[in-house]
């Protein structure tokens, strides 16, 4: 599966990654450069980090619903 981004979050990661090179090691990158490197990190750690999101939001949901009957449940009891 492919990490899509929209124009503006791309590029707002193009000029991140310029200002970190030039920030930490005092090196401009062109904008191109800085593209490439995006397309990289994008393809090596996108599924990862796309996956661990999807298990994290399933745990989260699964102990909303765990706890779901505590919180909602209504005695019947008169």
């Amino acid at each position: 599966m492919a990490i899509d981004l929209d124009d503006p979050r791309r590029q707002r990661l193009i000029e991140a990654t310029q200002g970190f090179f030039q920030e930490e090691w005092d090196e401009p990158i062109s904008a191109f450069r800085a593209s490439q490197l995006v397309d990289f990190f994008l393809g090596a750690l996108g599924p990862q980090v796309y996956n661990q999101a999807v298990q994290d939001a399933r745990a989260y949901v699964q102990r909303c619903l765990d706890d779901l009957e505590g919180e909602v449940y209504q005695s019947e009891a008169f």
